[in-house]
């Protein structure tokens, strides 16, 4: 087969109505290399970056109440600053690049997960209307 490891996605593939962080920025922790008394953090693989997690609220109104909020692994060597609030906005909306989704089993359901990575994150672009996919390129979910 070819696809193998990570599927590059467009944010807008993922979130097409947006998405707001709902979390802290933390990094991963490394639970395999770590032990009592010494933490070691989570590198990815390909890379070697630093991995960084962030707990994001999906705006699609369709998703159902428990499904909402979704964890994006952002890819960094320093920590990833979250974009400033708007006023008047109880959350604050955010956007990622470089996105990639790898499917996996949930070890508890047993149902096909998806493990969603970014190289950054960024305020929304105002003013642009989104990207449309070509066909045949679309991931569903």
């Amino acid at each position: 087969m070819a696809l193998q490891g990570p599927i590059p996605v467009r944010f807008e593939q993922v979130f097409p109505h947006g998405c707001f962080i709902v979390g802290e920025v933390e990094q991963v922790k490394d639970f395999d290399a770590s032990s009592k008394g010494r933490t070691v953090y989570a590198k990815d693989k390909t890379t070697g970056e630093l991995v960084w997690q962030v707990a994001v609220m999906d705006a699609d109104p369709t998703v159902k109440a428990g499904q909402k909020t979704v964890a994006v692994k952002i890819l960094s060597p320093v920590q990833p600053v979250v974009p400033a609030a708007l006023p008047g906005v109880p959350f604050v909306p955010v956007e990622f690049d470089g996105m990639t989704a790898t499917a996996y089993v949930g070890q508890n359901t047993g149902r096909l997960a998806w493990s969603i990575r970014a190289t950054a994150m960024r305020a929304p672009r105002t003013g642009a209307a989104p990207a449309k996919a070509s066909a045949g390129k679309d991931v569903a979910a």
